[in-house]
């Protein structure tokens, strides 16, 4: 099958999994697609919202569409690392053997991330970054696909623990869930109160997956769209922002490298989802709130005046647009 095909049958694949995840969620499709994208790019995803907006069932109905290992941790302050990655003991036959944690699946939901320490936090981010396990000076490799969908309460923050900027950075995405309309919460109401289970089926396989990965990867990026991407990260640098621009007044840090590189995959994804064969810039500002929301660092004067990250991110997109 050409890169061409695959991309067509991906669009397909795509609206499938929609639709068989809609049987479970009602509304929060952005939130779905940001998903599936951070799926079908290798990358990680950050859920952060308010208690009892089916953060968790999302994630395990999108492990059901994808016929994929799933495991959840839910995360507490007396989680140890080995809890996560799993510990060696001693058997009958006075060996060590290795048994493994429940990081030893195809998505694992890291269910509020912020309420461990950071040593157990970063047992599950270097298990992210290498897709690997390490015990005993002994690696262990992680399933594949691997990916790592986290939540975060943002109301809450007494007694938690925040992932700093450099972990952060490892999440593909950060995406926020908002409260439902009234016909959704009405929906939402009338489904969850009544005897009904609905069944998902399962739309893709792990191999298909991992396939699918490929043919994004291979999808070629316009010379001019590389060059948005680049300007529009470093406009996110106070030190290389142009004067009197949102950076220099609210922004005590920008986005790295990393954002440039998640902005190309993330839009070429999206790009596929839509069927077209290369990215280009609508794509790469439809993905880049969530690319940059968590990797763009507010000074006080941001914080004292209300100006969130969206906010920031939102004007840099039309600066770039005009440079």
């Amino acid at each position: 099958m050409s890169d061409s095909q695959q991309i067509d049958s991906l669009g397909v694949h795509y609206q499938n999994l929609r639709t068989e995840i809609g049987k479970v969620i009602v509304g929060q499709q952005r939130a779905v697609d940001s998903l599936l994208a951070a799926v079908f790019t290798g990358g990680h995803c950050l859920l952060v919202g308010v208690p009892g907006l089916a953060k968790t069932l999302m994630v395990n109905t999108l492990a059901k569409a994808l016929g994929l290992c799933f495991s959840r941790i839910q995360f507490t302050p007396d989680l140890m690392p080995s809890d996560i990655t799993g510990s060696e003991i001693l058997d009958e036959n006075r060996k060590f053997q290795f048994i493994k944690g429940p990081v030893f699946a195809n998505i694992v939901l890291a269910d509020e991330i912020n309420r461990t320490p950071p040593k157990t936090q970063a047992a599950l981010l270097e298990a992210m970054q290498e897709h690997s396990v390490t015990v005993s000076g002994k690696s262990y490799e992680l399933p594949s696909p691997f990916f790592v969908l986290a939540t975060q309460n943002p109301i809450e923050q007494e007694g938690t623990y925040p992932l700093p900027e450099a972990q952060l950075d490892r999440f593909m995405y950060q995406v926020r869930l908002d409260y439902p309309s009234h016909d959704e919460e009405k929906a939402i109401v009338m489904s969850t109160t009544a005897d009904t289970h609905p069944e998902v089926e399962v739309v893709l396989s792990a191999d298909e997956i991992v396939s699918y990965q490929t043919a994004i990867r291979r999808m070629p990026v316009t010379d001019n769209v590389c060059d948005y991407v680049v300007r529009l990260v470093a406009s996110t640098r106070p030190a290389t922002a142009p004067d009197g621009s949102m950076t220099k007044r609210y922004v005590s840090w920008g986005a790295g490298p990393r954002a440039s590189q998640y902005l190309v995959m993330g839009a070429k994804t999206h790009a596929a989802f839509h069927g077209k064969y290369s990215p280009d810039i609508e794509d790469i500002q439809a993905v880049a709130a969530d690319v940059l929301r968590h990797r763009v660092v507010r000074n006080y004067y941001a914080e004292a005046e209300g100006v969130s990250t969206d906010d920031i991110v939102n004007e840099l997109i039309k600066q770039a647009n005009n440079g």
